[in-house]
Formats: structure tokens, sequence, C-alpha cells
């Protein structure tokens, strides 16, 4: 199956995200004679679990059937797995969590023969967004970077024209990150 062969390509490229897990068991009774109620009811016990940020999702529900979410410097490695495996690119963007003081870029892949989306994200320090280009494995994607590095001031490191696309020549601004103001 294609989803199988796709965790597989990219398996080792997904970065480990830390999640607590909560448990709840029920406390033991009080011992015989014992009135103390303070231990009664549940026990909470806290586990943190590592796993491969790459996540097999409902295409109903998230019209994607695969997550991965890669470092900045795996974009190309994940994007030559894709091509290899017959995947085109389909639109690269970026989004702001100002908060976090993150850019996420994501890649939005579809298969030519079946339908399977693929997601690819990666996290960029907001201070120094970079990421390497891919547009020397997906020409396609020429364009889409130029776009995201408009809105979000991204730079993708190796770009052949990074030139404004849809903003004027001398804009120095980027209207899609919150703290933009006109």
């Amino acid at each position: 199956m294609l989803i199988d062969e796709i965790k597989q390509a990219l398996a080792n490229l997904a970065v480990i995200e830390k999640k607590e897990v909560k448990t709840e068991t029920a406390a033991p009774a009080p011992a015989e004679g014992e009135t103390d109620q303070a231990d009664a009811g549940k026990i909470v016990t806290t586990e943190v679990i590592e796993e491969p940020a790459l996540h097999q999702t409902d295409y109903a529900q998230k019209g994607y059937h695969l997550d991965i979410t890669v470092a900045p410097d795996d974009v190309v490695s994940a994007a030559k797995q894709l091509l290899k495996l017959g995947f085109f690119i389909e639109a690269v963007t970026g989004v702001d969590w100002i908060k976090e003081n993150q850019l996420e870029v994501v890649y939005d892949y579809n298969h030519w023969d079946e339908c399977c989306r693929v997601v690819v994200r990666t996290f960029l320090d907001r201070e120094k967004p970079e990421v390497p280009t891919i547009s020397e494995v997906y020409s396609g994607a020429n364009w889409h970077e130029r776009e995201t590095h408009d809105f979000f001031g991204i730079s993708f490191l190796g770009h052949p024209d990074l030139s404004p696309f849809l903003l004027p020549e001398d804009a120095d601004y980027h209207p899609l990150l919150k703290d933009f103001k006109a």
C-alpha cells in the first residue's frame, strides 16, 4: 500500500515529538478499619512518550492522508523521497505562529496515480526564517516559494530568484505576518 511505502521512506526524517499521556487508575480501597477517604478515587499518572511526528489521518476529515513534520534541513530529502514515489508538489505556503515566535512552512504533495495527499511541515525561528529551497527537486515550487517569501518573509536558501512575485518590486514588508501594520 502506498501509505506504508511513504511512511517507510519518510520515517527517519520525522522530528521526534514529545507527548504527555495521562492514565487514570482506581485507587486501592482503604484497609479495613481505615476511614480516611483522601486516597479514595483515582490515581493519575503522567508519562512522556517520544514518537516520530508522522501521522496517518482521516482523508475525509483532514483532506490529506499523511502528515509529517521534519527539520528544516530535511525538507529537500523529503521532497526527493516523495518525487521517487510519484508525487507532485501542489502548494507551498506559510503560517505565522507569532506567540510561539515561529513560522511554519507547509508543503502539500499529491500523487499522480492514486488519491494520496501528503503534508510536510517544518518550523522556523521567526527571527531568521530560512529553509532550503526544493525548487531544484520540483521546479514548480519556484513560484510557490517566491509567493511565500513575499507574504511571510521566509528565505528559501539556494532559490534562483526570490524577487517579489505578487508584491511591488520595492516592497520591504510581508503582509501575512501577524504583526504587519498597513
